[in-house]
């Protein structure tokens, strides 16, 4: 991706024991990889963009409360540059959604299972073991 101009960051997973229920009613615990500090980076992200004008329209691909705040804090940023900047999540949705509410002060853009699972990209970016 740092080859087509884009700006990668990355983050370490941790790795932390979770308890899982199975379909026959037993449980195993495994080790399940859970980033951390995305968030922060993402809101960096979206609020540093918006004062350098780089964007009218953000996108994102999240349901996390946390980031209602950067909803507020662009809001801001648009009075204080007199001009128009959205926000918007895009979140999967479907009959079976646990979660049906994005982020708040956003709007929301409830998207079907295909069209989200076209969204993702299947590459694998991490750096390869040698």
């Amino acid at each position: 991706m740092g080859t087509q101009g884009i700006v990668t960051f990355s983050r370490p997973l941790r790795y932390r024991n979770q308890t899982i229920a199975l379909p026959d009613g037993t449980t195993t615990t495994t080790l399940v990889g859970q980033e951390k500090g995305i968030d922060v980076r993402l809101a960096l992200d979206v609020v540093r963009t918006a004062r350098r004008k780089e964007y009218d329209v953000a996108l994102i691909f999240s349901q996390d409360q946390d980031l209602s705040e950067v909803a507020d804090e662009v809001r801001s940023i648009s009075v204080d540059q007199n001009r128009w900047i959205k926000v918007a999540c895009a979140f999967p949705s479907s009959p079976t959604s646990r979660n049906k509410r994005g982020i708040n002060g956003t709007g929301w853009i409830r998207i079907d299972k295909r069209t989200y699972d076209a969204c993702v990209d299947p590459r694998d970016y991490r750096l390869k073991s040698r």
